[in-house]
């Protein structure tokens, strides 16, 4: 099972990818272009995306919190 780290970094990277996606397709769409199969590659992205998401969100929900009551970069009361 792929740790928390790696389901952000891939989370990342797809949507890098989606955004060249997006780009494409409307270079392709100002050329006049059929963008049905880039749209449909698109849509399956970011489905990916999504169910990558509701995974980050179980691995966090299933680490252990932090027992300490602290604030980023604060005090320890």
């Amino acid at each position: 099972m792929p740790d928390l780290d790696y389901v952000r970094r891939e989370i990342e990277r797809m949507r890098i990818q989606m955004g060249r996606q997006r780009k494409e397709i409307l270079r392709l769409q100002r050329a006049g272009i059929g963008t049905a199969s880039a749209e449909a590659l698109l849509s399956r992205m970011e489905a990916k995306v999504d169910a990558l998401c509701a995974e980050r969100d179980a691995l966090k929900a299933a680490e252990p919190r932090e027992a300490k009551g602290r604030v980023l970069g604060g005090r320890t009361w």
